[in-house]
């Protein structure tokens, strides 16, 4: 299941304004079904100014190694968290690759080497890249050692697990491009808007439940997040509570149950889009086992955010935020 949980991470956009003037948490529960984050996966913002890389460099690996960088070229992310960070570092015309989950319009043309942590070893190295920056969880074990073996620098970067991650990994990245200071300004801004967001959050008495499920209907793939599912971080930011995790619930992700369902209770369910269109929508969401009983199913409260920025905790963040907020407290688009 953990890799589950990166995935989405991974897989994880230009906002409609968070409407400051709605109150409690008793917003149209239609407007929160019908409000998907799909703008946001748009593009991403760079800094204004573009950073130019001081190298060479001799930074720390999450994998325990020491990595020296000398050239930032032809740089492959693989992951779309980690290419998020590139581009909006200013240095997106370096990147010669992509992961699947690279979904924002500036990295769509480029070609893909990686999809959900599958690397293809040949890919990457035909596009004769000076750098690759990894996850902890970029595998096969084997495609990356074969990637380091022929004199790649490779750097692997932490998961991201919750809001606190996105100033240290932005700044990890700018390290190892040899802009540490574009890598401040980057985690300053992020920070910032952050902060702007939350304190936007409706006014409201009581604190909404919301389940995070994972679905993917054609795998018939249907999971509850619990405590470390990536997602408490953000659903804590927007004013709720964590009702998987709340409930019990210890690991990333369990199987759906009618009785664990009932036991979450949740107000809200926060879904992908991609997987709650998996289910049919709404409709289909409901015929899960369990999901029409809830406080969320009666209402139809569901909250929608793109697969491939939900659970990123990068620069877009803040973005993620605003439109959890947003469709959770009833400011959807009509």
């Amino acid at each position: 299941m953990r890799r589950f949980r990166t995935q989405l991470a991974g897989t994880l956009m230009s906002l409609a304004v968070l409407l400051a003037g709605a109150t409690g948490c008793g917003g149209s529960p239609k407007a929160a079904a019908q409000a998907p984050a799909t703008a946001a996966a748009d593009r991403v913002e760079p800094l204004k100014d573009t950073p130019v890389p001081r190298l060479p460099v001799t930074v720390a690996s999450a994998d325990g190694r020491k990595v020296t960088v000398r050239e930032a070229r032809r740089i492959v992310p693989l992951s779309g968290s980690l290419s998020e960070i590139v581009f909006t570092l200013g240095l997106g015309e370096r990147v010669v690759a992509r992961d699947i989950t690279a979904t924002f319009q500036q990295a769509a043309k480029l070609p893909v080497v990686t999809r959900n942590h599958d690397v293809s070893a040949e890919s990457v190295l035909s596009l004769k890249p000076d750098l690759v920056i990894a996850e902890t969880t970029s595998g096969p074990a084997e495609a990356v050692g074969q990637i380091r073996a022929a004199g790649v620098p490779v750097l692997v970067v932490a998961p991201a697990k919750g809001l606190s991650d996105v100033s240290p990994r932005i700044e990890t990245v700018a390290r190892a491009l040899g802009v540490p200071a574009a890598g401040k300004e980057l985690a300053q801004r992020s920070q910032a808007r952050i902060a702007a967001v939350r304190k936007e959050i409706p006014a409201h008495k009581d604190r909404p439940r919301v389940a995070f499920l994972y679905l993917r209907g054609s795998a018939s793939v249907y999971l509850i997040g619990g405590k470390d599912s990536g997602a408490t971080s953000l659903l804590e930011a927007a004013g709720a509570v964590d009702a998987g995790a709340a409930s019990g619930l210890t690991k990333d992700f369990t199987a759906i149950t009618a009785e664990a369902l009932a036991k979450a209770a949740p107000d809200a369910i926060l879904v992908m889009t991609k997987g709650l269109e998996s289910v049919g929508g709404v409709d289909g969401l409901v015929k899960i086992p369990g999901v029409a009983e809830t406080p969320a199913g009666m209402h139809r409260r569901v909250v929608s955010v793109e697969d491939g920025v939900l659970l990123n905790y990068g620069p877009r963040t803040d973005q993620v935020l605003a439109t959890v907020v947003r469709q959770l407290y009833g400011g959807g688009d009509k």
